[in-house]
C-alpha cells in the first residue's frame, strides 16, 4: 500500500511540518475550496446525501470554522503548534471520487457460496502457502508468542491486500480530510482518525504527506485503519519503529496481537460444519455477531456438530447458504475474534476457510 511510504520513513513530524510549511506556502496563499468525505462502506445505503461535489485536486478552504475548530483541538491537545498544523493540512486535496465511493448503492448481498469464490481462489492459496514459507521463522515465533494460529495471520494478510500486493493508492491525508470534512454522516469519526494519523506520523517516522492507504484510510498490508495502528501494532522487529507498510516482523507480530487482544484462544476451535433442519434458516441473522447460543442448546434444537468443546460453550449459528442447498455452521470464540477484524460473518468464514486451505496444502504429503 506505500510505494510512497516505502520510503515511508520521515523525519520526525516536527520537521515534517516544517517542510510543510515550505512546501505549501504558495498554496495556502492561493484561493482555495472546499474538500469530499467519505464514511464506513457499510454505512453507505443510509447516509443522506453528501454536499455538492467539489472540483477534483481542489484544496481545502482552511478558513473554514471546523477545520480552525479541528486545529485548535488538537493543537491543544498534542502540544503541536497551530501553524505546522494548517501547513500540513494544506497540504490535503479534495478526492470526489472517494464520497462517490462511500455513497453508491449498496451492491447486492452474494450468498456466501459466491462470496466464498472470490476468495478461495487457487492462486490467493498457493501464494498463501508460499507466504508461509517465506515467513515461517517469524510466524513460528509470533505463534508461540501470542497462541494465535499461522495460518489466520496469513489468511487476513491474503483477503486484505493479497499478501501485501494491493495496500491501496489513496493518498491517506487526502482520505480523511476528505472524510472527516465533506461526509456528515461520519465526519466525526473521521476527524478523530485524522488526528489518530497525524500522531501516528511522528511516532513511526511516517510521511504524512505520502502515506497510502485505502479509500477510507485504512493502512500497511493488514489495513489498519490510524487509531487500530496506534492502539494495537507491534515492533515486531526491535528497531524501535512500527512498519506495517513493509516490515513483515511489525506485520506479522501486529495481525497476532490484534487476534490475541481480541480474545483469541490458543488452540480453541474457530468454526464446524453443521447440520440443522432448513427451517432454522429463516430464524437466523446474517448481521449478528454475538455469540447468542450454547453447544448443548443448539444440540438441543436439533443442529448436529462435531466440537471437542464443553456443553455450556458460547457458540453462534451461522448461515452458510451453498450453490445447491442451505447450510449452516457452528462458530466460537476464535470465530467473533475475526468479526472484530471486520464486522461480517462472510468475511470472517472467508479468512477461516482461507487459512484452512492454506494449511492444508502446506502440510500436504507433496507440497
Amino acid at each position: 500500500m506505500m510505494t510512497a511510504v516505502a520510503a515511508g520513513r520521515a523525519p520526525a513530524l516536527s520537521l515534517m511540518f516544517a517542510a510543510a510549511v515550505l512546501a505549501s506556502s504558495a498554496c495556502a496563499q492561493a484561493p482555495v475550496g472546499g474538500a469530499a468525505p467519505a464514511a464506513a462502506p457499510a454505512a453507505a445505503t443510509a447516509a443522506p446525501a453528501p454536499p455538492i461535489p467539489l472540483p477534483a485536486l481542489a484544496p481545502f478552504d482552511l478558513s473554514r470554522q471546523d477545520i480552525q475548530a479541528f486545529v485548535d483541538q488538537v493543537a491543544a491537545r498534542n502540544a503541536i503548534p497551530r501553524a505546522d498544523l494548517l501547513a500540513l493540512l494544506g497540504r490535503a486535496v479534495a478526492q470526489p471520487k472517494i464520497i462517490e465511493a462511500m455513497t453508491r448503492p449498496a451492491e447486492r448481498v452474494s450468498p456466501w457460496w459466491e462470496y466464498r469464490a472470490r476468495f478461495l481462489t487457487e492462486q490467493r492459496i498457493r501464494e498463501g502457502v508460499d507466504f508461509w514459507a517465506q515467513h515461517r521463522e517469524r510466524l513460528e515465533r509470533v505463534e508461540q508468542e501470542t497462541g494465535v494460529a499461522a495460518p489466520y495471520v496469513i489468511a487476513i494478510i491474503g483477503v486484505e491486500t493479497f499478501y501485501g500486493r494491493i495496500k491501496g493508492s489513496w493518498k491517506v491525508l487526502d482520505a480523511l480530510m476528505t472524510l472527516g470534512f465533506e461526509y456528515p454522516p461520519r465526519g466525526a469519526f473521521f476527524r478523530s482518525e485524522l488526528e489518530q494519523f497525524l500522531l501516528l506520523a511522528r511516532e513511526e517516522n511516517v510521511d504524512p504527506t505520502a502515506a497510502l492507504g485505502s479509500y477510507a484510510g485504512a493502512m500497511g498490508a493488514p489495513q489498519f485503519i490510524p487509531s487500530s495502528y496506534r492502539r494495537y501494532a507491534i515492533d515486531g522487529g526491535d528497531d524501535g519503529l512500527r512498519n506495517l507498510f513493509v516490515d513483515w516482523d511489525d506485520i506479522v507480530a501486529s495481525v497476532a496481537n490484534y487476534f490475541k487482544v481480541h480474545g483469541w484462544q490458543a488452540g480453541g476451535p474457530v468454526l464446524v460444519e453443521a447440520e440443522a433442519d432448513p427451517s432454522m434458516m429463516a430464524t437466523l441473522d446474517p448481521r449478528n455477531l454475538n455469540l447468542n447460543e450454547t453447544v448443548s442448546g443448539l444440540r438441543s434444537r436439533g443442529v448436529v456438530f462435531e466440537a471437542p468443546v464443553a456443553p455450556d460453550t458460547a457458540a453462534i449459528l451461522i448461515p452458510a447458504e451453498l450453490q445447491d442447498r442451505t447450510n449452516v455452521r457452528v462458530g466460537f470464540q476464535n470465530f467473533q475474534v475475526i468479526t472484530r477484524y471486520n464486522r461480517s460473518i462472510r468475511y470472517a468464514m472467508a479468512v477461516h476457510d482461507l487459512a484452512q486451505a492454506i494449511a492444508a496444502r502446506a502440510t500436504a504429503p507433496d507440497s
